[in-house]
């Protein structure tokens, strides 16, 4: 018995020690990682430049502003202090922010109503009435003499997301009327317009490149998980997250895919991708909900640097001046180096932050889930501006005015003077 007993306590310790053991691999796997500027890092990539013409016709075309879905409003220079001109709306809530274009604010509602307001007044010109859901931003094109293309979830309750199939939907910029309506599964990914393809995907786990024109499937790629964040584009290529812990490189001509990278192992859950990426010196910049913001290589897909926040990362980060900007649900917005993962500066606001960042004119804007929108100076985290309200989406701008969604009013402001 005596034996029996020793042998017991043997394998206990023994399992106790093997238990040890993977824990504290699991961290060490879970460790902050710091990259290096001399590896797949490009100094000399800037954002892309858009013509005056351009920003007069379309000023903000899609979610991420530019392809690269690198939130920052290059040629724009509006800034605060901020004088208000107009609110509208008040009835549904506005999760994403708008597109802006002909003199109009594009934005979908969470009852999936597509909304274009005037610029000048905030007086809607008209609505289509989605009969979704929906939580996602449009894209607006110059195809076929201006073109809105909206992402819409599922029928029925929003609350629960129960539903088999969404929309991607093409609309006449000036009255709304439907040029096209493609079935999909249902997604809440901003819709990405690359010369004549939009890209998407959906809840299925299924990314899809359309023709812009008529709505037809280019092609179709399949991942693990389900897709709810927008893709970006750099050079050929498409990149986007997945909820089965992984990031995609995939060919825009094709699909094909190019390389797959993954979050890093952890204690608890791995982590997932709902965050939109941002392509920027040669990396991909992306959020996930085990906290950490990744770096991963354009063209590799070897993980760079990852940096923990103390919270989810559903925003998607902001790139400027070789800054990562980008919020967590901790309550804190960070400036990490865009090489080495480093924190430049954190600021601590009044809550959890859900939604993305956007740069406009050296300041980033983001809003928190306690209703209210912070415009800090993004090269040293210094306060600039604020308002009271304000959950997810931050400011959008044209060359004249920035504009501002709220919890469920759209607002437009004017620089003083």
């Amino acid at each position: 018995m005596r034996r029996a007993i020793i042998a017991f306590a043997l394998v206990v310790v023994i399992l106790a020690g093997a238990v040890a053991a993977f824990v504290l691999y699991r961290k060490h796997q879970g460790r902050n990682v710091r990259g290096s500027s001399t590896v797949e890092f490009v100094t000399t990539q800037s954002a892309a430049e858009r013509t005056p013409r351009e920003l007069k016709i379309i000023p903000w075309p899609m979610f991420g502003y530019t392809v690269t879905g690198d939130r920052f409003a290059d040629g724009i220079r509006v800034r605060p202090p901020f004088r208000r001109l107009w609110a509208s709306g008040g009835a549904s809530l506005l999760e994403f922010q708008p597109a802006i274009a002909y003199g109009r604010l594009y934005l979908v509602n969470a009852y999936g109503d597509v909304l274009a307001l005037n610029t000048h007044t905030g007086k809607r010109a008209w609505r289509f009435r989605g009969r979704r859901c929906a939580a996602s931003s449009p894209a607006v094109s110059r195809i076929m003499r201006g073109t809105v293309y909206v992402s819409l979830l599922n029928r029925g309750d929003c609350a629960t997301g129960n539903g088999r199939n969404g929309e991607v939907v093409a609309l006449a910029h000036n009255w709304g009327q439907v040029r096209w309506r493609k079935t999909i599964g249902p997604t809440e990914s901003s819709p990405l317009l690359v010369g004549n393809s939009v890209y998407v995907g959906d809840w299925r786990g299924d990314v899809y490149a359309l023709d812009a024109r008529t709505g037809k499937t280019r092609w179709r790629f399949h991942t693990g998980g389900r897709v709810k964040g927008g893709l970006s584009y750099l050079t050929g290529r498409v990149f986007v997250g997945s909820y089965d812990h992984h990031v995609y490189a995939l060919s825009a001509r094709t699909g094909r895919l190019l390389w797959k990278g993954a979050a890093q192992q952890r204690l608890g859950n791995r982590g997932r991708f709902y965050s939109t990426a941002a392509v920027a010196y040669g990396r991909v910049y992306i959020g996930s909900t085990d906290g950490k913001v990744y770096s991963f290589g354009a063209h590799t897909g070897k993980l760079r640097w990852s940096h923990s926040t103390g919270g989810y990362v559903y925003g998607s980060p902001a790139v400027w001046e070789q800054r990562v900007l980008v919020g967590s649900y901790s309550g804190h917005f960070y400036a990490l180096d865009a090489a080495t993962g480093d924190e430049k500066w954190a600021f601590k606001a009044n809550g959890p932050i859900s939604g993305s960042a956007t740069v406009i004119d050296g300041v980033v804007y983001f809003a928190t889930l306690k209703g209210r929108t912070y415009g800090l100076d993004a090269r040293t985290g210094k306060e600039v501006w604020t308002f009271g309200d304000g959950r997810y989406a931050p400011l959008v701008a044209d060359r004249e005015r920035a504009y501002l969604v709220g919890y469920a009013k759209v607002y437009g402001f004017k620089p003083q003077e």
